[in-house]
């Protein structure tokens, strides 16, 4: 098969090219370019985030890595489809109030988006496109449909972020590390001398104050309790996040949580822990990943942060794209915006995009 594999440099990737190669497949690299000089976007202090002008330097490294395994190597350039389609929405959301989730827009419109219709355009051609994420996929033969599912490790385990890859994406899709506990994988690339033993890795898609990002001046919003009294004042409602308690500046006689925040008055909600918890959580945009519907009664786990475990819930379908989340206790940190996706065992059934709880 013709697979081409997207390299970042990191580890993951680097591995996942090599495996590939290992097996006999006939394999390309492909590194996205998102970062660009004359960018109207800051950039970020953690030269460990996607979004920096380090990744940007890495080409040369990622070229080497290729020549070395005996790969070609094709740099694609996606930096104002990045800023277009993920730091424009990004800014957009959190300035409507809302928590979004750059990496998951990135993997559905950029990397396995964007990217690949650049790679078609430019004649390169491929079968599968593959990438270092830990997940996996798999096919039901009853029904057709292609599956994502979480990865053996669960501690890396990243289908969280690729719920949103359609059909036709995951039918052509490879995710070679799915089977693997990290562990595994850094030993084949110590082994292999790819990277320096304990070699750091991209952590966040910016790793440094999200407000950077936003261009807006401080404006100076009331801390409210939710009974409407004032309980003091902030610098920008977009400075704050659901669930946050640190630095709110606020004397209660307990602590206080941001509850939610509004962006038409620049107030930011507050209130006490046991004021923080949601038992119903509607979610819009919904995209069915592996299956169509949910099954009546059917206890479901769901995710409404990337790092949760997740929490038991009843789901119902309550539209085209749309659902209802009924919790069975109630969840905390639940925030506009938020990707929720559900999952059963290890099955990611659909997911879609928090509404307002409050």
């Amino acid at each position: 098969m013709r697979i081409l594999v997207g390299l970042s440099g990191g580890i993951d990737s680097s591995v996942a090219a090599y495996l590939l190669k290992k097996e006999g497949h006939e394999v390309e690299g492909a590194t996205m370019l998102i970062w660009r000089k004359d960018s109207p976007y800051p950039a970020p202090v953690s030269p460990n985030s996607c979004y920096s002008p380090a990744r940007a330097e890495d080409k040369a490294a990622v070229t080497a890595f290729c020549r070395r395994i005996g790969i070609p190597h094709h740099i694609i350039d996606c930096t104002r489809l990045y800023e277009e389609g993920v730091l424009e929405d990004f800014r957009r959301e959190y300035m409507d109030g809302r928590t979004p989730n750059p990496c998951v827009w990135c993997n559905v419109k950029i990397k396995f988006g964007a990217m690949l219709d650049e790679v078609r355009a430019q004649g390169i051609p491929f079968d599968y496109f593959a990438t270092g994420h830990y997940a996996r996929i798999t096919r039901d033969e009853s029904t057709g449909r292609y599956q994502l599912r979480k990865a053996v490790d669960p501690l890396k385990d990243q289908s969280y972020f690729l719920y949103r890859l359609s059909q036709d994406q995951l039918a052509h899709t490879l995710f070679p590390l799915g089977s693997y506990h990290k562990t595994e994988v850094r030993k084949i690339d110590e082994e292999q001398g790819f990277h320096e033993k304990g070699a750091a890795e991209s952590q966040d898609f910016y790793g440094g104050d999200y407000s950077e990002l936003l261009g807006v001046e401080d404006k100076l919003g009331e801390i409210v309790m939710t009974d409407g009294r004032v309980v003091g004042h902030h610098n920008g409602y977009w400075h704050y996040t659901v669930g946050q308690r640190r630095g709110l500046g606020v004397a209660a006689p307990a602590p206080l949580y941001v509850l939610y925040t509004d962006s038409a008055t620049n107030r930011v909600y507050v209130g006490y822990r046991d004021e923080l918890g949601v038992s119903t959580a509607y979610v819009d945009h919904v995209v069915w990943t592996s299956c169509l519907d949910f099954e009546e009664g059917r206890v479901y786990t769901v995710k409404v942060r990337s790092a949760s475990k997740g929490s038991p819930a009843y789901v119902t379908k309550t539209g085209d794209d749309s659902l209802r989340i009924d919790f069975l206790s109630p969840e905390d940190g639940v925030s506009a915006g938020q990707s929720a996706v559900v999952y059963d065992g290890d099955l990611v059934v659909a997911g879609g995009l928090l509404a307002s709880p409050r």
